[in-house]
C-alpha cells in the first residue's frame, strides 16, 4: 500500500500533516503492522515540550512497545484522547482517525517525502 502523497515521513515511521505552524503527527501503516494489535498508547500531555528526535510516548502492541519520537521541536497542542478507548484505531486508520498527537513547531527539520519513505522500508 502506498503511503499518501500529501504528507511527510521520518525514518522512525512517523507520518507528519504541516498545516501552518501545527503538525499532526502519526504511525505509518508500516509501523501500525509491524507492532501488530495495538492495546494501549502513553501521549504527551497537552502543553508538554518536544525535542527532536527525543521520545515522548509509547506504543503499546500484543507484540512489544514502540517508542514515539517526536519529529520536531515544539510543545504539544492536542494528543487523540479517543485513542485512550478505541487504542486499535491506529491499526485500523493510522493515516486518518488513528493520528497520535498536533505539536506546535518551533523548527521544522528534513522529513521524507512519500515516494523516499516507500524507497525506505521496500514498499
Amino acid at each position: 500500500m502506498a503511503n499518501p502523497d500529501h504528507l511527510q515521513y521520518t525514518k522512525e515511521h512517523e507520518w507528519v500533516l504541516i498545516d501552518g505552524d501545527t503538525a499532526t503527527i502519526g504511525i505509518t501503516r508500516y509501523a501500525a503492522d509491524a507492532l501488530g494489535e495495538i492495546v494501549y498508547v502513553d501521549l504527551p500531555k497537552v502543553g508538554a515540550s518536544t525535542t527532536h528526535m527525543k521520545i515522548c510516548g509509547e506504543i503499546e502492541s500484543t507484540k512489544s512497545v514502540g517508542e514515539l519520537y517526536a519529529p520536531m521541536d515544539g510543545e504539544v497542542i492536542e494528543a487523540n484522547k479517543s485513542l485512550d478507548a478505541a487504542p486499535d484505531t491506529v491499526n485500523a486508520d493510522p493515516f486518518g482517525e488513528g493520528w497520535l498527537i498536533k505539536i506546535r513547531y518551533t523548527s521544522l527539520p528534513e522529513l521524507l517525502s512519500a515516494a523516499e519513505y516507500d524507497a525506505f522500508t521496500g514498499e
